[in-house]
């Protein structure tokens, strides 16, 4: 079997989804490859315990994919996609049962931080005055290829060089620190720190205050939404546009190999040895060492890209407990119930201690949740009077789990929530376990689990993701791009790397493409000689 098309992209993820997306819209014929019966990657949905309650198999609430101007400037509702919203967005349940609540809702927000300090709730409007001044100019440069120099320069006009200083000051601190300069309740400071470790970010590390901050006044502005149905709606979508607009997906088609002749890619190879020519570009949502290493292969890469690679840091490893209930979350504290995602188990030193056994690679005596109440957000979930919901926590990398392990810490992760709402473990009708083997088994590109597609770390960022480079999709082979979560901007549903892949191979291809190719092959060469 041979095929000819102008692109092929590999991997139907919702980078995969997007990137085709935008290649379609600019008159491309393109074709997406999916290993995996169904497209859509960590965006998926099921009926995983039984008929009737539908669960999200990976990932449920999409802040970073109603702020992207990717996702959110496609037209996805002309395609299906409806956001629904939880009463309240997220949750921060202390050990003692008090609460700090975000909710879209600004004086909701402020009052539940003040009841922790009165001076937070003029604090909190501060930041969030600062976030609706710069938003979209600081969305654009943190989606934009890198460097984002015209939403770059916006942003710079937005803040004034003091403020963009201070900013810049911001984005290295430590959420922890970050907190205590801030707020001088301890809810401000735990929603700063708790949003943080939706990366691998401890509360003590460099950079976390950036992620923490940034999740935080998403919350405030578009709340953490979920799509109507489950988030299979949302790949959904993206799948008929993408068909909708002339585009393609074989799924069930791994690829086996990229073809590449004289430093160019040229086509795919299939698992079963069809052939795909790529006459412009192929696109790869597929984590960087799965497209460097075994895609590619060594022989057309240069070996000081390989040698950093060995030092590509993967994010921790994940184990996620589902469960269908008999009606919803006892919570002993009520304001917990409004919310649809909770953030559970630890004060500021709890999180400081579960982030630093994780990264010496201890599994941590506390489990710190980040529990969803889907039903709540969207009661299409499931019957009414019941709920679905899940809770994910993180665990060493490089550990063999055994189906006796994975049920021991699902348990003390039910415990976990049994000590803040009694009578939890009684509203049980059956719940579904994945350790780090299940993730990765489930989708590839979640390799143990690791939901950020890399390391969030400084040193993995900008021009250190994936590897020390350009910091953008381009691959030293001419016009192949890497297009998942481990190239820049990042983990998150929001389409960046996708987006930014396609960007580059239509400038590759355009006007000035055969200038665009040559300094790009200019620049890899001077990095990785």
């Amino acid at each position: 079997m041979e095929d000819s098309v102008d692109a092929v992209v590999v991997g139907g993820g919702p980078n995969g989804l997007v990137a085709a997306n935008l290649l379609v819209d600019a008159g491309w014929d393109v074709l997406v490859l999916e290993a995996l019966p169904t497209p859509g990657g960590a965006v998926r949905s099921a009926e995983l315990i039984e008929p009737g309650f539908r669960n999200d198999v990976f990932s449920a609430f999409y802040p970073m994919g109603a702020l992207s101007p990717w996702v959110a400037g496609m037209g996805l509702a002309e395609h299906g996609l409806r956001w629904r919203h939880a009463p309240a967005a997220l949750a921060h349940v202390l050990p003692d049962d008090r609460c700090a609540v975000l909710s879209r809702d600004l004086a909701e927000t402020t009052s539940s931080l003040a009841g922790f300090a009165g001076s937070d709730a003029r604090a909190w409007r501060a930041e969030f005055a600062t976030w609706r001044r710069i938003r979209d100019d600081l969305v654009g440069a943190l989606f934009d290829p890198f460097p984002p120099v015209r939403s770059g320069a916006k942003l710079l006009r937005s803040l004034g060089a003091a403020d963009a200083l201070r900013f810049a000051r911001l984005a290295t601190t430590p959420a922890a620190a970050l907190g205590a300069e801030r707020f001088a309740g301890e809810g401000a400071r735990l929603l700063l720190a708790g949003n943080a470790l939706h990366t691998d970010l401890g509360p003590l590390q460099a950079g976390s205050g950036l992620f923490g901050w940034l999740l935080c006044m998403a919350a405030q502005d578009v709340g953490f939404p979920v799509p109507a149905g489950g988030a299979g709606e949302l790949s959904g979508a993206l799948v008929r546009r993408l068909l909708h607009r002339g585009g393609r997906i074989d799924c069930g088609r791994p690829v086996a190999r990229v073809l590449t002749a004289r430093g160019r890619a040229v086509g795919v190879a299939d698992g079963a040895g069809g052939l795909v020519r790529a006459r412009r570009a192929v696109l790869a949502d597929v984590p960087a060492p799965t497209l460097y290493r075994r895609l590619v292969g060594p022989d057309a890469l240069p070996a000081r890209l390989l040698d950093d690679l060995d030092a590509f840091h993967w994010d921790d490893a994940t184990l996620k407990v589902d469960w269908n209930l008999d009606g919803p979350i006892p919570w002993r504290n009520p304001a917990a119930g409004r919310a649809g995602t909770v953030h559970l188990g630890a004060d500021l030193t709890g999180l400081a201690d579960f982030a630093t056994r994780l990264a010496t690679g201890r599994v941590p005596e506390e489990p710190f949740l980040v529990l969803g109440q889907m039903s709540t957000s969207d009661p299409d979930r499931s019957p009414a009077g019941t709920e679905t919901a899940w809770a994910y926590t993180h665990l060493p990398r490089g550990v063999r789990w055994t189906a006796d392990d994975l049920r021991r810490v699902a348990d003390r992760v039910e415990r976990t929530v049994e000590r803040h709402a009694p009578g939890f473990g009684a509203l049980v009708r059956g719940r579904h376990v994945q350790g780090p083997a299940d993730f990765e088994r489930r989708d590839p590109a979640l390799v143990e689990g690791a939901l950020n597609g890399g390391s969030a770390a400084l040193h993995q960022q900008l021009v250190f993701r994936p590897v020390p480079g350009l910091g953008r999709a381009d691959t030293p082979v001419d016009r192949l791009y890497l297009a998942g979560a481990s190239a820049h901007p990042g983990g998150a549903v929001h389409g960046g790397p996708g987006a930014n892949a396609a960007r580059a191979a239509l400038a590759r291809d355009g006007v000035l493409g055969e200038v665009y190719g040559a300094v790009v092959r200019g620049l890899h060469g001077a990095l990785h000689r």
